[in-house]
């Protein structure tokens, strides 16, 4: 039995064996990464060979694949595997997202980027697939695989596997090949650990970024009109497209505007017609919207305070069409100002959000603003008094949050979002292409810290109107205009942007990031933070989320921490015996 037990070990790892021999051989670097961290083109390569994950059903886990060569390396590819599991259930190789990881190149670091170094930074992700199921893509300018490794070159590709609802819970295993044309591969063993619990279809997290659609359709109507390509045929489909990227990385898709149209009536009242509602019903559940935006009142209303009866009717619209849409989970929220600096802005957020607090409605007003001032402090000033009383929803910089502040206002029923842009105040974990990767999971484990429920982000996510070509420049954000030639004055590298236009890729719409993934993790780590306190384990996901993060200004800077801590807290929603128990 011992004999037969070490001819099965030996036969076993020998595929593992050989995995490293290959990859390795003529001076050929095969490796992973399966933290949350950018792997640049200058790096050496790494010792990790293999890919150890855990997920939960209804979850996305990543990792990377990288290479490095002596010499040119043409002909690469990737192959998926299928990972067998228990009782025979498998998670197929066909079902999932591969990438090839585009670089490029920052000569200028990110304002107050003290650690930049110039160097090939990976970014947008060029996909083995068209993104919709059963489409194929085009002949395009940049293609996935195969894919000629340079010499002394590091590139990567990114693998995203989906773990479904339905799957048996316990451990998997499969072997991902890298091949070459001259005969070389690599086999990369992947183990998929999936712990006995499901995320929700709808992120509890709240997000409000934008339409990425409105930004594709301005970018292509702005290269048509300069005659550099035309804009695409097929509107509907990008729309599509985008709302079910979005959806896939936990990120709220914009409905479309006419559903939330209001329509005066003969007696003076306002209503959604019953078909938009139905339109709206649907885009929530197919795409896991948890919060709506409405249009603002004053498309109706010129003044809050006179037309006080119109406003409440207005809103009133809304209230029926709420319960008509029968979706709890959904916040209705109208976007008063943005970023109120002015006096002037106080007093029109202070008449019109009391005005529309006043009238109960399930609009809830979201002013992106700090819970406090003081002079000179974030812009506002205390002589313009405060918004208190004129705000549902705060929204503050991720540098202007004052937890002592915020938790009076949440003791009194208000809610606290956050966000962030440009790099103001304090270092943060601010967005942009040159800062650690990390920068984009750690906010969702602050946000829970603190008792915010949701993340707001500006420009669509796709706003590349500084750059010529977002492929081969990065997208920016100055803040003054497009700059010039060989200008070195103050650049946000990424700002703004956390997809790129796919047509360069073959297909009309948008590629994700390797920033958008980590925030995918991110909202993913949040549910798992509410899960285990609904399992009574409130305690102890306090401590696991103070070891990280002390503040928004201090956290932990290591990605294998939150690694660590995601693990605890699977632990503590399903014990490891209850866990082997339901996987025989």
């Amino acid at each position: 039995m011992k004999r037969q037990m070490l001819r099965w070990l030996v036969e076993a790892m020998a595929p593992f064996c050989v995995a490293i021999s290959h990859a390795a051989d003529a001076g050929w670097h095969v490796w992973t990464v399966s933290e949350t961290r950018h792997v640049l083109r200058s790096e050496a390569p790494g010792a990790e060979r293999s890919a150890k994950l855990g997920a939960a059903r209804n979850e996305w886990v990543s990792f990377q694949i990288l290479l490095r060569a002596d010499a040119p390396v043409s002909g690469v590819s990737v192959e998926a595997a299928d990972l067998r599991g228990p009782g025979g259930a498998a998670l197929r190789g066909a079902d999932a997202r591969l990438y090839r990881e585009h670089q490029l190149r920052l000569e200028i670091g990110t304002y107050r980027n003290e650690t930049f170094k110039p160097d090939w930074y990976p970014d947008p992700l060029i996909p083995f697939q068209h993104p919709m199921p059963g489409k194929p893509l085009a002949t395009a300018r940049f293609r996935a695989v195969p894919f000629d490794l340079p010499a002394d070159e590091t590139h990567g590709f990114w693998v995203d596997l989906y773990v479904p609802a339905n799957a048996a819970p316990g451990d998997y295993h499969g072997l991902y090949r890298v091949t070459a044309t001259d005969g070389r591969r690599a086999e990369i063993p992947v183990a998929l650990t999936v712990w006995n619990f499901t995320l929700p279809r709808t992120p509890t997290l709240v997000t409000a970024f934008g339409s990425p659609a409105g930004r594709v359709r301005d970018y292509y109507r702005q290269r048509a009109k300069a005659g550099s390509e035309p804009e695409p045929a097929d509107w509907p489909a990008v729309e599509e497209q985008c709302a079910q990227l979005l959806s896939e990385h936990c990120i709220d898709a914009t409905p479309p505007s006419e559903t939330l149209r209001p329509v005066a009536q003969p007696d003076g009242s306002f209503r959604i017609p019953s078909a938009q509602v139905q339109a709206l019903r649907e885009f929530v559940d197919r795409y896991h919207v948890n919060a709506v935006e409405t249009p603002h009142p004053s498309s109706v209303v010129k003044d809050p305070v006179t037309q006080r009866d119109t406003l409440r009717a207005w809103l009133a619209a809304f209230d029926r069409a709420a319960r008509e849409l029968d979706r709890p989970q959904v916040v209705f929220f109208t976007y008063l100002r943005d970023e109120p600096n002015t006096l002037e802005d106080y007093r029109y957020v202070q008449k019109w959000g009391r005005a529309i607090r006043e009238a109960k409605s399930v609009v809830k007003v979201l002013v992106v603003e700090q819970t406090w001032t003081a002079p000179g402090q974030g812009g506002a000033d205390s002589a313009w008094g405060d918004l208190y009383g004129a705000v549902d929803i705060w929204c503050p910089l991720f540098s202007l949050h004052r937890q002592e502040s915020a938790a009076q206002r949440q003791a009194l029923g208000e809610t606290i979002w956050t966000y962030t842009a440009l790099c103001q105040g304090q270092p943060t974990p601010w967005w942009h292409i040159d800062y650690p990767l990390l920068n984009y999971r750690v906010p969702a484990w602050m946000a829970w810290r603190d008792g915010m429920k949701g993340l707001l982000y500006w420009g669509g996510m796709a706003y590349w109107s500084q750059t010529d070509n977002p492929w081969t420049q990065a997208p920016i954000y100055t803040g003054s205009g497009r700059p010039q030639q060989g200008e070195k004055g103050i650049v946000f590298n990424g700002e703004g942007s956390l997809v790129y236009p796919a047509r360069a890729v073959g297909y009309n719409g948008i590629v994700p990031t390797v920033r958008l993934k980590a925030l995918r993790d991110s909202i993913e780590d949040y549910e798992y933070l509410v899960i285990a306190q609904r399992r009574g384990k409130g305690a102890e996901v306090d401590r696991i989320v103070r070891r990280l993060t002390e503040s928004w200004f201090q956290w932990d800077k290591d990605p294998a921490a939150y690694e660590k801590a995601r693990a605890e807290l699977a632990a503590l929603i399903v014990p490891a015996a209850e866990s082997r128990a339901k996987a025989q």
